[in-house]
């Protein structure tokens, strides 16, 4: 019984005391919550190395606002080493890991030989003093890189006429086929423009630099903008058939993002917009844009699918459709086991000397071993869902006895409190994977699609206007399908660009990246 020395005390103290246990019981709770509160901000502002830093450290850094990454790296590594060297040293040492051994360079790449000599006082034998001869070589390799090359392209077209009769007029070759007609930049540079922006995360203004420092070719960034633009308005029909695409397969995961964007409705500051993902965790991949997080952006989007749909825990998803309605039945939600580790994962990085986090951690831990074992062996969806029966199901319900126990200790403002609420409240979209082996146990494969958007905007940062929005979903979407089908997005561009703006409407869904590849003849060993 807690606090049963109140009992021993007289009947008329008895009150008083209760109400003063009570009191501070409540300041411990409260203590205990802002503990968790104040170093769950110092996780978010330092990261992860601040887990090395003493109290009084942190405490210093927090009276600077300043502080660099740079210098927090500084004092961890620091304090690291003073930890290391307050330690007793093992008998044996620590063992030494084993070097995973050097990797050899890619055979299909091509080789330069460079035959280096031996000097002159190494050609004569030493004993006899004759020249000696070559009897082999010693051969090592290391990669080699040329800088980028920038040529101009002559385009000169032939003209024709006949010098009897001139009255014939002239014919002269036709123009080659452009994505901008008029534009200085080939399509090649166009192409090469957007990928380093949208897959390797460089904004205009840096590869306008990077073109006038390298190879002293001087581009306004916006001539760079209008090329990037250009791609993505012909790349806008190919959304809907994409689309279409996603819907066959009847099982999609989504996600959303925010991203800034440059609009009138804002003064002084960017608009907070949303990018949305829609995907098959090994297949097509659609990124919507919106202005807002509200549930009409999925509801619009998802109109007309009938499948699973595997998403975190955001209300926006709910209630795609009025309740009791055959569309509203059609779709059902599967939870993400991922996101309810991290609650729990970040309850216990608030309070690492409470274990019960943890525990849930590792539970949730052999879970992933048995999707492991799954991936391992190549099941199929049916051997899958056996395994999954067999082994997963046990884990599931062992897991939710857990974090039920669990709930009935901790408090409800605490972060163990909410991780528990979180879990529980997702639970039966938490089990949908059980029942199902095409159903992924979590939504990281979607999550994986939207990581090039965070990197990229810390680059590029914004949107430039609200009409540019739905042209960089485009981009994105074509982009990111070419990644998770495996296909070269330059060839792919190279090829479908030139002729999206003259193919019929009607037939654009031919040059979908899924139906470009499947026409594609294949590869030889």
């Amino acid at each position: 019984m807690k606090h049963e020395w109140l009992q021993y005390l007289p009947a008329h103290a008895r009150p008083q005391a209760e109400a003063e246990v009570a009191e501070l019981d409540f300041l411990k709770a409260k203590t205990r919550v802002l503990e968790e509160l104040l170093r769950l901000r110092r996780l978010e502002r330092y990261g992860r190395r601040s887990e090395s830093l003493t109290e009084e450290q942190l405490l210093l850094l927090s009276e600077e606002p300043t502080v660099s990454s740079q210098e927090l790296a500084l004092e961890a590594n620091l304090a690291a080493q003073e930890k290391r060297a307050s330690k007793p040293a093992t008998p044996g040492g620590s063992p030494r890991r084993k070097h995973p051994g050097r990797q050899p360079l890619p055979a299909h790449l091509p080789r330069q030989e460079q035959v280096i000599p031996c000097p002159p006082d190494q050609c004569a034998c030493p004993i006899c003093h004759q020249p000696t001869v070559v009897i082999g070589h010693d051969t090592s390799e290391e990669l080699g890189v040329k800088p980028v090359e920038y040529f101009v392209r002559v385009i000169r077209r032939e003209k024709r006429a006949c010098r009897q009769h001139p009255e014939g007029g002239v014919a002269t070759a036709p123009v080659p086929a452009k994505l901008l007609p008029k534009s200085k930049l080939s399509d090649e540079v166009i192409i090469d423009t957007v990928i380093r922006k949208y897959e390797w995360h460089q904004p205009l203004y840096r590869q306008a630099a990077m073109l006038a420092r390298e190879a002293a070719v001087v581009i306004d960034r916006h001539t760079l903008d209008d090329g990037v633009m250009w791609v993505g308005q012909l790349l806008l029909p190919l959304k809907p058939p994409m689309r279409q695409e996603l819907f066959i397969g009847r099982y999609l995961q989504a996600d959303e993002t925010p991203v800034g964007v440059k609009t009138p409705r804002v003064r002084g500051r960017s608009h907070r917009a949303y990018l949305f993902e829609y995907s098959q965790p090994y297949g097509v991949a659609v990124f919507d844009f919106r202005m807002g997080r509200g549930r009409e952006g999925p509801r619009e989007f998802l109109d007309g699918f009938a499948g699973t749909l595997q998403c975190d825990g955001y209300a926006g998803y709910d209630d795609l459709a009025p309740p009791g309605s055959p569309a509203a039945q059609a779709i059902c939600r599967a939870g993400c086991l991922a996101h309810c580790r991290r609650y729990f994962d970040k309850a216990h990085e608030v309070a690492p000397t409470e274990t019960a986090a943890l525990g849930v951690v590792r539970q949730i831990g052999a879970l992933y071993a048995v999707e492991a074992l799954a991936r391992e062996q190549g099941m199929t969806a049916a051997e899958r869902l056996t395994l999954r029966q067999q082994q997963s199901v046990g884990l599931m319900a062992a897991l939710k006895a857990q974090i039920e126990k669990l709930q009935k200790t901790a408090l409800p403002k605490s972060a163990l409190g909410r991780a528990c609420g979180y879990a529980l409240g997702q639970w039966a979209r938490l089990e949908v994977f059980l029942h199902d082996g095409h159903i992924e146990i979590d939504n990281n494969r979607c999550e994986n699609g939207m990581r090039p958007v965070a990197l990229g905007r810390k680059n590029w940062l914004l949107i430039g206007s609200e009409a540019a929005g739905p042209k960089v979903a485009a981009i994105l979407s074509v982009l990111e399908t070419c990644r998770r089908l495996k296909i070269d997005a330059r060839a792919y561009l190279k090829d479908v660009l030139p002729r999206l703006a003259q193919w019929p409407l009607p037939e654009v869904a031919e040059l979908t990246p899924r139906a470009w590849q499947q026409r594609q003849p294949p590869k030889t060993a």
